[in-house]
């Protein structure tokens, strides 16, 4: 498989990381998270030998294929069907079927696959080329945010496909829910280093968080023994009695390691401004319809009230008219029929693709956000400008020289500037980091106002959303209730590549909830020994990970006092536990995955009676 060892790679001042070691094992799926800027789509690049590292060796076998997810669009025939079929090897170039069966997947319709590439919106450009890679059936898929532009029904294809995928996958993705369903380990750039552990994001940030409070117990002891050396070599080295005691406590503190203090990365700081109002209905939007013809009549007879402290989402497939429902409602586009009432203290944060086309590109990062508020303060823009992570020389940076996502932090600042009660939100987690997603989805639950979030996760909507407009083939339909409820009632069906509403039939609850209590107690009593061995190993895992954290504290002073011989010892025993180590997690592995097997089958099982 392919190895990291002692990978480094700077740019410029700036080091990215140094001594990256990693092995991806077969059937390994890894999701790769890190700040953005962290170095993650580096290692892609060094993987795939579009860049070299400073020092270190990426060791690949033979023969081993491996497929990248493409961001730059180069199309050159002229239907979808053989642009990907492009990709088809010379002994399975006739398969055609492999092709559409795939594309349909994706999303496309018998009638697309007849159509030109480029007469496709940015979004389902994306998804050719990701149906391109598919279709080479690659040992190994690198996947560099790969959910980016896909609706909800294509993210929960591509969920399903990779996790059914036998080959391996490193993934980058912001999307945390994604990640979390498709991979087996979390891989992590935390201060310039690389951690993996087995299970999902959660478990990994747990365990920075652990390591990260060890780290701290262990400085705060050094700090007072420190402090104690120093008094004592104060108070002793003058007095001629002492004075040799004085002499060890210095070389005893010269030896010792200098634990530096943990350097959190910066996070977005979400706190919207709330503007008090005595309504309890901030909205009320009557039968609005909306079309570019009568012809092509996007959505109409849309009712609903928005009540302070709720918060709506629109959700559908692309290009059907979710981001333009958004924009009638916020006054950017005029309805063709129905009415947008608002009450007369309601005052809305619009945050949407095409308002960053009307960001200033001659205004500074800060009198940008300034024209949110005019009012504000110098010192509170500064203050927004720096939880946007603009602090400093960047908040001065022009508009013009920013990047796409840096564009989008500046239009979140503006709406942060104003005194809302209404948030208007599209794809607000484009171009954020899991961190920062977390701390705008924790601020929208908790503003006091009402808020409609048009959106892709499934994690955002079930955390923030309390009713929902499902925007399918006959156009959009009004559902009042939460998203797990949408998915139990009425759920997501595809029909001839577009998405139909469709009741479900009726079931014996009764005798389903016998069948799912049976059929959880069966799993329970399956995966029970196999959880008891999966925490053994990762019990003895992190017993030997703190043996060698001593052993290698203990190799250091050895090596500062000469002693070649403890070296030598001390070098062994640290070679043999990393082997024990190495061993523990093979067999954790496979424990692993037996288990994920059993959990899966069962699921899929229980879900059927739903």
């Amino acid at each position: 498989m392919i190895e990291l060892i002692n990978v480094s790679k700077s740019y410029g001042q700036k080091e990215l990381f140094s001594n990256l070691n990693f092995r991806l094992n077969k059937g390994n799926k890894i999701g790769l998270v890190g700040r953005n800027g962290s170095g993650k789509s580096t290692i892609f690049k060094l993987i795939l030998g579009e860049e070299f590292s400073d020092e270190g060796v990426i060791s690949i076998p033979k023969n081993y294929k491996i497929g990248a997810l493409k961001q730059h669009l180069v199309f050159t025939e002229k239907t979808v069907r053989d642009e990907a079929a492009l990709s088809l090897s010379e002994e399975d170039m006739y398969n055609v079927y492999k092709v559409e069966k795939i594309l349909f997947g994706l999303g496309f319709t018998d009638e697309d696959l007849d159509k030109d590439p480029l007469s496709f919106s940015g979004g389902y450009q994306i998804r050719i080329n990701l149906a391109k890679l598919l279709v080479t059936e690659p040992n190994l898929l690198l996947l560099d945010e790969p959910t980016n532009y896909l609706d909800i029904l294509s993210l929960r294809w591509l969920k399903a496909f990779l996790k059914s995928f036998e080959g391996e996958v490193i993934i980058i993705t912001h999307d945390r829910d994604f990640m979390d369903h498709v991979t087996t380990h979390t891989m992590g750039l935390v201060r310039r280093n690389l951690e993996v552990i087995p299970g999902n994001t959660h478990k990994f940030y747990a365990q920075i968080a652990s390591n990260d409070e060890h780290h701290e117990k262990q400085k705060a002891t050094q700090d007072k023994k420190r402090k104690e050396l120093l008094e004592f070599i104060a108070k002793n080295k003058a007095r001629a009695s002492t004075a040799a005691q004085a002499q060890s406590k210095q070389k005893e503190l010269d030896k010792m390691d200098d634990l530096s203090s943990i350097v959190h990365d910066n996070t977005l700081d979400f706190d919207f401004n709330f503007k008090e109002t005595p309504a309890k209905v901030l909205l009320d939007v009557k039968d609005v319809g909306f079309g570019y013809s009568s012809d092509n009549i996007l959505f109409k007879d849309i009712s609903f009230t928005l009540k302070k402290g709720e918060t709506l989402g629109i959700i559908g497939k692309n290009g059907k008219g979710k981001s333009t429902l958004l924009n009638v409602i916020a006054g950017e586009l005029k309805q063709l029929s129905g009415k947008v009432d608002y009450h007369g203290t309601s005052t809305f944060g619009h945050f949407g693709q095409t308002n960053i086309d009307h960001l200033n590109p001659e205004n500074s990062v800060m009198d940008e956000i300034q024209t949110g508020n005019i009012k504000l303060a110098e010192s509170s823009v500064r203050a927004i400008s720096g939880s946007m992570m603009f602090s400093g020389d960047d908040s001065k940076k022009k508009v013009s020289l920013l990047s796409g996502g840096e564009k989008s932090r500046v239009m979140l600042g503006k709406i942060l500037a104003k005194d809302v009660n209404i948030l208007f939100l599209d794809e607000p987690t484009n171009h954020l980091d899991m961190e920062s997603i977390d701390s705008l989805t924790t601020a929208i639950e908790n503003f006091p106002g009402s808020c409609i979030v048009v959106t892709h996760s499934e994690e955002l909507l079930r955390r923030v959303c309390d009713r929902l407009i499902i925007f399918s083939k006959g156009g959009a339909d009004y559902f009042d209730g939460r998203y797990d409820d949408f998915l139990e009632k009425i759920g997501w069906e595809e029909e001839e590549g577009e998405v139909k509403v469709k009741s479900k039939p009726k079931v014996n609850k009764k005798e389903n909830k016998k069948k799912r209590t049976a059929l959880l107690t069966e799993r329970n009593k399956l995966t029970s020994s196999l959880k008891k061995k999966v925490e053994k190993y990762e019990n003895e895992i992190m017993e030997i990970e703190d043996i060698i954290e001593t052993e290698q504290h203990e190799l250091v002073q050895a090596s500062n006092a000469g002693d070649n011989a403890k070296v030598m010892e001390l070098s062994k025993a640290v070679k043999v536990n990393q082997s024990k180590i190495d061993e523990k997690f093979a067999a954790l592995e496979v424990e692993q995955l037996k288990m994920d097997e059993i959990l899966d089958e069962y699921n899929a099982k229980i879900e059927k009676l739903q």
